[in-house]
This record gives C-alpha cells, structure tokens and sequence, in this order.
C-alpha cells in the first residue's frame, strides 16, 4: 500500500462518525481514508483480523488522519449477530471519541459496501445456493445492517449504498450480481422516502462505479485485451481508481449534498452501460 494524501484541506466531515463495511480494501479502505482525512471518527470491518489490523496500521499512517480517530473490528456482514456486535461497538467508540449531547444518537454516516460474486454465467444456470449467497450479501446485509444502526444515527444522517454501472444493463457473465446491486437502486430509493419523511430527515443514496482494478474485480481486467475494452468503453478511456468513488462517497456524506437523496450517482468516467 502507497500514501495517498487527499488533494485540498477540506474538513467537511469534522464531529461527524462513520461506519464503513468491507473496508479493509480497494473501494472500501479509500472510502475509510476519505472520510477520515475530512475529519469524520471512523469504524472500519472485515471478515478476517488480519485485514483489519493491516488496513489500521496503513489508515494510521496516512497524511491529514489522527491515528486515535479509526477503529476496527471484524465481522461477516451475512450474520445478523456480527452485524449487531460491529454496531454495538461503533456506539462505543462513538460515545468514548466524541462528545454527543444525546449518547443515544452517535452515527452520521452510514457506508455498505460489502458485496460478493462467487460464480459467473447465465443467471438460469446459476446454482440456487449461489443465488441465495449473493442475495444474502448484497442486498440483505444492506437492509440488516441500516436496521441495525437506525436506533443510532442522529438527524441529517447519510446513508449510501455502494452499487455498480452493471445495475443499469444487467448482463452474463455476472448478472446475478449486476441483478443484486439493481436492487439497491430500488432500496436506496425506497429507504430515501421511508426515512426521509421521519423528523430526522435521514438521507439514502447510492454511488454506481465503474470498472476500478482492485482485487474484487481483477478478473475483469486480468490481460490487456480485456483491460483495454473497457478503457475503450469509457468517455475518458481510463479506469477508475478507489479515491474517486471515495470523494463522491465523501461528498454524499457532507452538508453539501444536504437536499439530495434517493438519488445513486453513476461514477464510471463516461462509461455507458449498454455499450458493454
């Protein structure tokens, strides 16, 4: 892992407190380091503790980040119970860093990441156990974890859901997971209306990425010739890169996207889905 300092000095997420799941790598541990380098208290989770325990030690060293503001603990999104005790102990770290007036409501920004594509092929010949996992992962979690942090968030919280461009033009060889991340298309927007209309004015949004080169989707750009179709396929003809879904993950979790929600921006350098 490399330093990456973010460009500027904006604080934006200053007091603010933030879970991140899937965080330990690509997506994921940039969304960490951005929220943290903008001022936010961060939870970060992983299946496994030595991911975690080496996504700290690099989120410690990185420029503009205090050491003492990131925490993290491992848990497998798929278990309720994990689930509840990663939450549980956000909460803690929460009341023990800041300084809430209602100990009760201590979490600002809500960041599900977590996603897995264990097979790839026609969506008819995928097996059923496949489907479930799928299911179970990217859409389920999702829903489990918001109800699990919702006693928690305080008013003006932010929620965003981490989607693809392939929810927009679901297709083989891995339409049952382009088919998971459409449906949270359909729960951002869902969750926007159930939450937002509450005193709390909670907001619900999603950001859809593009081909980004990290471990999860190394497969898709694993030769050259693979690699350059997709550049191809994008208005700028280059692939993404973990910091840039990171900042617009940081600008939905600011004030400055105050009067957005049930939105998901797509962040895929031009990239048109049916062209694929």
């Amino acid at each position: 892992m490399t330093d990456h300092a973010m460009p500027g000095t904006q604080r934006r997420l200053a007091g603010k407190f933030a879970i991140v799941t899937a965080s330990t790598a690509g997506i994921g541990l940039y969304t960490a380091l951005r929220l943290l380098q903008e001022g936010a208290r961060v939870m970060i989770s992983s299946r496994k503790q030595s991911s975690v325990d080496q996504a700290l030690s690099f989120l410690r060293e990185q420029p503009h980040v205090d050491p003492s503001r990131v925490h993290g603990v491992v848990c497998h999104v798929g278990s309720p119970q994990q689930l509840e005790a990663m939450v549980q102990e956000a909460v803690r770290f929460a009341r023990r860093t800041g300084n809430a007036s209602n100990a009760d409501e201590c979490i600002d920004i809500v960041v599900s990441n977590a996603a897995v594509n264990p097979a790839a092929g026609p969506i008819l010949e995928t097996d059923t156990a496949v489907i479930d996992k799928v299911l179970d992962i990217n859409l389920k979690s999702a829903i489990e974890f918001v109800k699990q942090v919702r006693p928690y968030l305080r008013p003006r919280s932010s929620v965003v859901f981490v989607s693809s461009y392939t929810a927009y033009n679901p297709s083989p060889p891995i339409g049952m997971y382009a088919v998971s991340k459409t449906a949270l298309l359909g729960l951002t927007r869902a969750l926007a209306e159930e939450l937002g209309g509450t005193e709390a004015r909670i907001r619900v949004n999603a950001v859809a990425p593009g081909i980004v080169p990290t471990n999860f989707s190394q497969a898709l750009v694993a030769n050259e010739e693979s690699r350059a179709h997709f550049e191809d396929a994008t208005m700028l003809k280059a692939l993404g890169r973990p910091e840039e879904i990171a900042s617009v993950v940081a600008f939905l979790s600011s004030e400055d996207a105050s009067y957005v929600t049930g939105e998901c921006v797509l962040v895929a350098g031009g990239m048109v889905a049916s062209r694929l």
